[in-house]
């Protein structure tokens, strides 16, 4: 093999990557843009599912309990929301 077919064939494969990157990158920026389009506020027919009971934060009433009882653990303070007190016991 010639060392000339060699440094023919590292710069096709160079310009090759090169034009991947750009294309990868010219993808990623449409993919980008896409998440700004504008949607149409759901309609009132639809707000009946949204207002539903598992669309909210905190369905689950075991697992906020539990997650509280994680956060007050960690927190090594009583009620962890709000309530006055600290770990070091000065109220």
């Amino acid at each position: 093999m010639n060392n000339d077919n060699c440094k023919d064939m590292s710069d096709v494969l160079g310009a090759f990557a090169r034009a991947v990157g750009r294309a990868a990158a010219a993808g990623a920026v449409l993919a980008a843009m896409g998440g700004c389009t504008v949607y149409a506020p759901p309609q009132p027919w639809e707000k009946g599912n949204l207002a539903k009971k598992e669309m909210t934060m905190n369905a689950d009433v075991l697992d906020q309990s539990y997650v509280q009882h994680i956060y007050t653990s960690k927190e090594n303070a009583t009620g962890g929301y709000g309530v006055g007190g600290g770990g070091c016991g000065c109220n």
